[in-house]
């Protein structure tokens, strides 16, 4: 997995629950250091094996813990960076749905060896939609379901999201779009913060 991932998650631990959690993190994960490097590439059962000490420290399930950690990579300060790479998919929720297949060629662009899980968003009607997330890491739907609710939020869409299970490795996730402009949404320049 590459370290963008793990630096992830281990930046999501300290922003959220505090320095003091990350290195108890760490420790009991028994990784041998504490802080993961952001261009390393590491094995997926590093990044499997601190995801489940996360989840057991912090006493939470790893889904739920998961998909916390798909809001946070979307809304919080430090974050703002994939918020911005998000919102270039499109000016509505819906082209940012459609969008979502070519999310991994995008992240290449910026990063050349970071995989990002494969993603298919398929339209059922013009108000529900299925998105497959094909993973190394198990739960990486979650992850999603984090991202979306709070990208649906950040375009004052009202969504409902179901994860839908997985199997051989893909999971599903449901999109119901009740309201496409639901409430304002949050303020996107293309250009920057002005």
């Amino acid at each position: 997995m590459h370290g963008l991932t793990n630096r992830a998650i281990q930046c999501f631990v300290i922003d959220t629950y505090g320095s003091e959690r990350w290195a108890e993190c760490a420790r009991v994960a028994d990784i041998g250091f504490s802080d993961f490097e952001s261009m390393l590439i590491y094995d997926n059962d590093l990044t499997n094996q601190i995801l489940d000490t996360a989840s057991a420290a912090l006493n939470r399930p790893r889904f739920e813990l998961m998909e916390d950690l798909g809001t946070y990579l979307v809304s919080h300060p430090n974050t703002e960076s994939l918020r911005r790479l998000l919102r270039f998919g499109g000016d509505t929720f819906i082209e940012f749905l459609h969008s979502l297949d070519e999310l991994p060629d995008r992240a290449r662009l910026a990063v050349s060896d970071f995989d990002l899980p494969e993603l298919d968003l398929r339209d059922q009607t013009a108000t529900q939609y299925s998105l497959t997330c094909r993973s190394p890491i198990a739960g990486t739907g979650h992850v999603f379901i984090g991202i979306l609710r709070a990208m649906a939020d950040d375009y004052g869409a009202l969504v409902i999201l179901e994860h839908l299970g997985a199997s051989q490795g893909i999971e599903t996730i449901s999109i119901s779009l009740v309201a496409c402009e639901f409430s304002t949404g949050r303020r996107f320049n293309l250009g920057g913060q002005r």
